[in-house]
């Protein structure tokens, strides 16, 4: 498919990109109306809108550059000042939550196959890939479709379907913390937080997106610093996540457990970062510019996000199968909020839990970075790499439910 701009173009669309996060992050920290939109959601809807109109690529290097190296990146660049007691504590908690969301998706799966089943070709097939990937995420996804013997053409619809959903699922994600509704029935604490640390700025400040992100004392040796340990770690720890996962067997739970855990290379960067965090803490302190870098870094992630999604082809080919994608968001959304709601989590904390399910650990840790939830980054993560071990257990057993 022929666009305005070509994939190969790299530094055109590159370009393009940033420019696109400068527009959204001027506006969000101006505006009112910006700042309630988001600018993570003002990024994915530019760039969706592009995509479609073919001004810029579905697909091409820079997206993975972004993915494949600034998106690891930020992970250090947010964990420099982490705080291991809360990490501990936060990520126990919600392991709980993460599992409701994982019986959400299994009633969501059933309530869409009973609905969709006869307008979907092998649909017993895509409800245990789609359950095995809103339980643990893209590996489990490809797992389910081997494991089945699904068609090329059902992983390609299903593949788009799941694009398109994820847009509405993440603008869901974004908006629901922000709504009245929410804000009066359930905890907030913090989104609280965030509040009493800007109230003090906000009266020269438009926004609190303004307020949070002012000017800041950031040294040029403070960059130096945070860009040359952010790439060592992740230089270090991609080798050794692959030498987990590769001496590491899948034989058994067990084995499947350590495997997806250690074989994890945003786990052994989380690991190593606190680490530094917890034994440089004094030096780290002092160091500024590395949330302002890691965050514009997920912004540029968002930015790749929805430019995947082509609204042709899902009106063409797919509208069934993202009418069962959005039926299980739905109920795995419902559920978490039920769940939170019971057992008095934070509204944060389940739309965490719920990302974590449907996105996978790297995107619960995008959304934590982009709503400024720090203290949800490595829970988040961590409750989604549980999934990646527990979502091909979950989809055998609803493929083997409806027959796959």
């Amino acid at each position: 498919m022929t666009t305005l701009i070509s994939a190969d173009n790299h530094i055109a669309l590159f370009a393009l990109l940033c420019a696109i996060c400068a527009i959204v992050i001027y506006l969000e920290q101006n505006y009112k109306w910006a700042a309630k939109i988001t600018g993570c959601i003002m990024v994915l809807l530019i760039t969706l809108v592009l995509s479609n109109l073919r001004v810029i690529p579905e697909s091409a290097p820079a997206y993975d550059f972004v993915g494949n190296y600034l998106v690891p990146m930020a992970l250090p660049l947010l964990l420099f000042k982490a705080d291991i007691k809360s990490i501990v504590k936060d990520s126990g908690r919600l392991i709980v939550l993460f599992f409701i969301g994982a019986v959400g998706t299994c009633v969501g799966s059933a309530v869409a196959f009973l609905i969709t089943s006869g307008h979907i070709n092998e649909a017993p097939k895509f409800i245990a890939m789609i359950t095995g990937s809103y339980i643990g995420g893209g590996v489990n996804f490809v797992a389910m479709a081997d494991n089945y013997g699904a068609s090329g053409t059902t992983v390609a619809t299903a593949n788009v379907a799941d694009a398109l959903t994820m847009m509405f699922f993440f603008f869901a994600l974004m908006v629901i913390p922000s709504i009245n509704f929410f804000k009066k029935h359930w905890l907030h604490p913090y989104e609280d937080k965030i509040a009493k640390q800007t109230e003090a700025e906000n009266g020269q400040a438009a926004t609190s997106a303004g307020a949070y992100w002012g000017k800041r004392e950031i040294s040029l040796f403070d960059l130096a610093l945070e860009i040359g340990l952010s790439l060592v770690i992740v230089a270090v720890s991609t080798p050794i996540s692959e030498f987990f996962s590769t001496v590491i067997p899948t034989s058994n739970f067990v084995f499947n457990f350590f495997n997806a855990l250690l074989g994890s290379k945003y786990l052994i960067i989380t690991v190593i970062s606190v680490i530094i965090a917890t034994i440089f803490s004094d030096k780290l302190a002092k160091v500024g510019g590395a949330q302002e870098l890691g965050t514009y870094f997920i912004y540029l992630f968002f930015a790749t996000m929805s430019a995947p999604v082509s609204i042709r082809l899902l009106v063409g080919d797919a509208p069934w199968f993202f009418v069962a994608c959005m039926i299980i968001v739905v109920i795995n959304i419902l559920f978490v909020l039920l769940g939170s709601k019971l057992l008095h989590f934070g509204i944060e904390e389940a739309m965490i839990c719920s990302n974590a399910n449907i996105g996978g650990g790297s995107t619960a840790m995008a959304l934590a970075i982009a709503k400024n939830w720090t203290e949800l980054i490595i829970p988040g993560l961590l409750v989604g790499t549980l999934g990646n071990v527990i979502g091909n257990f979950f989809g055998i057993l609803m493929g083997t439910l409806f027959g796959a």
